[in-house]
């Protein structure tokens, strides 16, 4: 007995990655890997819109600005936002693609493994690291080609749909 029916045809992933993963997915991590990507992205936006802000601020008033308890506000928010739950988020995100990569072998394991580990650093010690906010995107540099690779991939059932 089914406690939900699924729909028929290629989830989340297998849209965004370009591959139909069909039964090989994972709903949930679908789920979470969407939900990261945009808060990732909307967190991302959000901070460039307070730091264009505060630069938007103080070339009205040089002088002014820089004394004032908003441009300490707007650099603290600024700061929090990227350095702390951006990071976290990038860190979600990393663990649940890194899932997807393992059970799916979108990527080779060693590259999937080096996401988790790489994860944990982000989500335990991005505060002490200067170059934690460096390390996302040099990974997604490296997952990325090899996500778009074509490369010689066992058939996936599409649940008789076409990719």
């Amino acid at each position: 007995m089914e406690l939900y029916n699924q729909p028929k045809g290629p989830h989340l992933a297998a849209l965004v990655c370009g591959r139909c993963l069909g039964a090989r997915e994972d709903r949930f991590f679908a789920t979470v890997f969407l939900g990261s990507g945009f808060l990732l992205l909307a967190m991302l936006f959000a901070a460039a819109a307070v730091v264009g802000a505060i630069i938007v601020a103080f070339h009205a008033a040089p002088e002014a600005f820089v004394h004032s308890a908003t441009f300490h506000f707007g650099r603290g928010l600024a700061y929090g936002m990227i350095n702390i739950y951006l990071v976290k988020t990038a860190a979600v995100f990393m663990i649940t693609t890194s899932t997807i990569a393992i059970y799916t072998l979108l990527t080779p394991r060693w590259l999937a493994i080096g996401g988790y580990v790489i994860a944990v650093v982000l989500l335990i010690g991005s505060s002490y690291f200067s170059w934690g906010l460096l390390v996302f995107p040099l990974w997604v540099l490296l997952v990325s080609p090899t996500i778009l690779r074509d490369r010689e991939a066992v058939p996936i059932s599409t649940d008789g749909l076409s990719p």
